[in-house]
């Protein structure tokens, strides 16, 4: 995936979706490191009895799959500065060797100073949409102006201006 520069992208844009797979293994994971062992992200007739389908995936491993959407669009792990979501549907995961499948896909919705983006997401699995209201603000790198290459020296020094030389 390319990643945009600042001054290359305009509101409107769309960010290509992509696809994540979430298995049992990666809830068994995502519980380790987060500290969620909640039964209904691994215990298939915990989850039925309280009125899932299946087991869940967790909300928190659904929005950092956006936010990993999003930092690699961005091209940098840090350049998400700002994100909310709202949990819609949850992320059914079946206990087979495929998961379930998550598409993520986004818009830019506005530029703003700072090389920042606003960018509306949209996380579906199967037929559901599974986060509504997700926004977040992005910093893209910034297109150097012309004449601004660092590598460069300035093009004219008046007469008198050697940088290298004591004031």
């Amino acid at each position: 995936m390319a990643s945009p520069g600042y001054d290359d992208i305009q509101a409107g844009a769309e960010i290509a979706p992509r696809q994540y797979q979430v298995t049992r293994r990666d809830l068994v994971r995502y519980a380790g490191a987060s500290g969620d062992f909640n039964v209904i992200h691994w215990n298939e007739r915990i989850a039925k009895s309280v009125g899932l389908p299946d087991v869940i995936a967790h909300g928190m491993l659904t929005m950092a799959l956006a936010g990993r959407f999003l930092t690699e669009w961005a091209g940098d792990p840090g350049a998400v500065t700002e994100f909310g979501v709202r949990f819609s549907s949850p992320v059914v995961v079946p206990d087979d060797d495929k998961g379930a499948m998550v598409e993520i896909a986004g818009v830019v919705t506005g530029k703003l100073d700072g090389s920042q983006v606003t960018v509306d997401v949209t996380a579906r699995s199967g037929d559901a949409k599974v986060l509504t209201r997700a926004r977040a603000v992005v910093r893209l790198a910034a297109g150097l102006a012309q004449g601004d290459d660092p590598l460069e020296p300035p093009a004219v020094l008046a007469q008198g201006d050697d940088p290298l030389e004591p004031s």
